[in-house]
């Protein structure tokens, strides 16, 4: 029985590593050809590390691109997406867990059903609405049709942390004279932390990268995000693609999704499990 036992847990052990070493390899080489130079890109045999690592490619992001303003375009995006997301998120979630009304379950559920349509299905519809609002080629072309798919995730994480908050906490809190804006900004806001952190992490990872809202309704480094520029980064010539320029700025664009991941990664779990268990 204990050699059946250790067997086990060392297949178990050894999937494990095949899994992480199958997700993390993609990440691996592209920081591997982030260092090459062109002509080491294509030869072979390959190889796992550059002899000589090229950190130059990372200057050249930013000094033969305008990588700059397009990092900046994608954090104000993200950023704005995430805030309103959040805000119209959880009084939407307080009105929905909180109150009683006719269709409240519908509502809830047609909130839910819009995040399964495709970008796709959308995408006309949506280039009409922006174009008739006349902010196409900014950040609001891309902010509103972003949140037809952070909103209802936002909603369905919010409603259930507020279903698990005592409803005595409230009451309490009417009793001294509060609104219900008073009683969610005060009293459930800090509560909801967990779900907070989760939903805001999930909406902003999907804002920032996020890429056919964003190629459809840009069209210069003005209001083009990282993922598009991504996309059109430009060679020498037409006929050349920068590919270790391509690298670099995909591991720019990640770093900080990991880093952020890594910090609030007990409030992500705990705000995933949110309504798993009761009692």
């Amino acid at each position: 029985m204990r050699s059946r036992s250790l067997i086990s847990t060392l297949l178990f052990y050894l999937l494990l590593l095949i899994i992480f070493v199958y997700l993390i390899f993609p990440f691996y080489w592209a920081i591997v050809s982030s260092l090459k130079s062109p002509n080491e890109l294509f030869e072979t045999p390959v190889r796992y590390w550059p002899a000589h690592p090229r950190w130059r490619n990372y200057v050249d992001v930013f000094t033969q691109q305008p990588f700059g303003r397009n990092l900046l375009n994608s954090t104000i995006v993200a950023g704005m997406t995430t805030f309103l997301s959040l805000v119209v998120g959880s009084t939407a979630a307080y009105a929905l867990g909180r109150f009683r009304f006719a269709g409240k379950h519908t509502i809830f559920y047609a909130v839910l059903s819009v995040a399964m349509f495709p970008q796709i299905s959308v995408l006309g519809g949506m280039f009409v609405l922006v174009r008739s609002l006349g902010v196409y080629n900014t950040w609001w072309a891309l902010i509103l049709p972003y949140m037809i798919f952070t909103l209802p995730f936002t909603i369905w994480v919010l409603t259930s942390f507020i279903r698990e908050i005592p409803r005595e906490l409230e009451e309490a809190a009417f009793v001294d004279g509060a609104s219900p804006l008073q009683v969610l900004r005060i009293v459930l806001l800090p509560l909801m932390a967990p779900g907070l952190v989760t939903a805001g992490l999930l909406a902003f990872i999907q804002a920032w990268n996020e890429f056919l809202f964003a190629l459809t309704f840009t069209v210069d480094n003005s209001a083009r995000t990282v993922p598009v520029a991504i996309a059109l980064f430009s060679g020498a010539s037409q006929y050349e693609l920068p590919w270790a320029q391509i690298m670099a700025a995909s591991v720019i664009v990640t770093v900080p999704l990991i880093v952020l991941v890594l910090i609030f990664q007990q409030r992500l779990v705990s705000g995933l499990t949110a309504g798993a268990v009761k009692g």
